[in-house]
């Protein structure tokens, strides 16, 4: 199988936020048979309910890109597993650590409990800014929109603002995750 470009939102909403997600990040970089080349910045974004009440506290939220030949089933699986390992217990609800995959290359996917590309990305702000430093021409195969088109057109009103200071990171220069030039 060929390596595909991924992107994985990610977020989360209990304890040390910005910690929860820099550990995340550090997880995806070491799956097999992937790398991470993109990291968008951090967003801080108001909770937002839909099927389930993910609690009061504020997000932190952001995108990760990876390049991977890990099979789509696989690497839900392995990023329910990063979910576990951060200490998320169950699917509703405040979460130390939320990952979703956004989109899988161009491919759309309908099986149970995987939908590619994610079905609510073009109705969510905290997804379509971090998404859109990353990628932000990539069109939705399905609504044939770019991410920018959809986060002109989106009708969410959540507020997302960009985390100031951005935290120091082990990944070098967002987004681009080079390699530190002092190291």
């Amino acid at each position: 199988m060929a390596r595909e470009t991924v992107y994985i939102g990610f977020g989360s909403n209990v304890g040390d936020r910005v910690d929860f997600c820099d550990r995340a990040v550090t997880l995806l970089s070491l799956l097999p048979h992937s790398a991470v080349t993109g990291v968008s910045l951090l967003y801080e974004t108001e909770p937002v309910k839909d099927k389930v009440d993910p609690g009061g506290q504020w997000f932190i939220n952001g995108v990760v890109q990876l390049e991977t030949d890990i099979a789509p089933q696989s690497l839900l699986d392995l990023l329910r597993e990063i979910e576990r390992a951060l200490g998320r217990d169950d699917r509703s609800g405040p979460r130390t650590m939320d990952l979703d995959i956004l989109f899988y290359g161009d491919r759309v996917i309908a099986e149970p409990g995987l939908s590619v590309p994610h079905p609510r990305l073009h109705q969510r702000r905290f997804v379509l800014m971090p998404l859109s430093e990353l990628a932000p021409l990539l069109v939705h195969p399905t609504r044939q929109r770019s991410v920018n088109q959809m986060l002109a057109e989106t009708s969410d009103a959540s507020e997302v603002r960009l985390l100031f200071p951005q935290p120091s990171t082990r990944y070098g220069s967002r987004p681009a995750c080079s390699p530190r030039l002092d190291s």
